[in-house]
């Protein structure tokens, strides 16, 4: 199968890396041209349950040197979604499908807009990956789930055919007949932990040795747990303990959620389709939601203060 991981940062390598090694001509697209260069030249440095090694990859800044590919693999942040796919048209031939494996709600409307919804899948994944340098990735691949499936529920050979492709690859991928419900329930695990240590600056070990904090985070996921049932989502995490617990699985004391880097380079945040979805679908089916409005405001506002400060320094 010919791949595009379209948004190659920490993530999309670990991913990207899995498929390589299994054989898939894979291509890792990203803007970041040091990333790029330092994989070309020395391979793509991966750290995981299996150690230290290389992995070759293909890795560019330019979808024209990519051509038509069967699967693109969506994992920008999800602000330049829009951006991304409409940069990637020559990735696009005949029977190219696009899978969103990324954080909150919402990517999946934004690229049937560009490619039309019946090319469109949804997915969630549990895999991790952080960024050490340019080329250089710690990945966590063993164990942790991956789901995909058609926006309408359908158990399709296309969709299968993926999830083939996945497994043999090393990641644990299940097709789902209720991804809709399952990207709700990886949205739990994000409520439950992104924005509170975002807003704090701290790492897993930290944020659940704060007992204040974990009342929040319930708390948050406690409203998106209601509005999921009002808007008649099936979920499978159905307490905000579950979530609270989830979040944490397998995860080192150091670890810091992609929202809590984001801010530390000084990036906006994906705040907007995680929390921020939960206020949205709350507003439409009635619920209200005023701690994670509140946690949406104080993100929005270290984003604020974060560009106020850039423009000081650079006039």
């Amino acid at each position: 199968m010919k791949i595009c991981i379209l948004g190659a940062g920490a993530l999309g390598c670990a991913i990207g890396a899995a498929l390589s090694e299994a054989g898939h001509e894979t291509w890792l697209l990203n803007r970041g041209r040091a990333h790029v260069e330092a994989m070309n030249l020395n391979g793509l440095q991966v750290q995981d349950e299996r150690g230290e090694r290389s992995v070759r990859v293909n890795a560019t800044t330019d979808a024209q040197d990519i051509g038509a590919v069967d699967l693109v693999v969506v994992l920008v942040k999800s602000f330049h979604t829009a951006d991304a796919i409409a940069g990637g048209t020559a990735l696009f031939g005949p029977q190219t499908l696009v899978l969103s494996l990324q954080n909150g709600l919402g990517h999946e409307d934004i690229l049937a807009e560009a490619v039309g919804r019946e090319r469109v899948l949804a997915g969630k994944t549990y895999v991790g990956g952080v960024l050490l340098a340019p080329g250089s990735i710690r990945a966590g691949v063993a164990g942790k789930q991956t789901f995909i499936g058609e926006l309408d529920g359908q158990m399709t050979p296309r969709v299968q055919a993926i999830a083939e492709a996945f497994n043999g690859a090393g990641l644990a991928t299940t097709v789902s007949d209720n991804i809709l419900g399952t990207m709700w329930d990886k949205l739990l695990v994000n409520v439950a932990t992104g924005a509170l240590s975002g807003i704090t600056m701290l790492s897993y070990g930290q944020l659940y040795s704060e007992p204040l904090l974990e009342c929040t985070a319930k708390a948050a996921v406690a409203e998106a747990i209601a509005v999921a049932e009002r808007a008649g989502i099936r979920l499978s995490l159905t307490s905000p303990e579950a979530a609270w617990r989830l979040a944490a699985e397998g995860l080192p004391a150091s670890f810091r959620t992609s929202m809590l880097q984001s801010l530390e380079k000084g990036s906006i945040t994906e705040i907007d389709f995680i929390n921020g979805s939960v206020v949205r679908w709350g507003q439409r089916h009635g619920v209200a939601t005023p701690v994670n409005a509140t946690l949406v405001a104080c993100i929005k506002g270290i984003e604020r203060a974060m560009a106020d400060h850039q423009k000081r320094d650079n006039p």
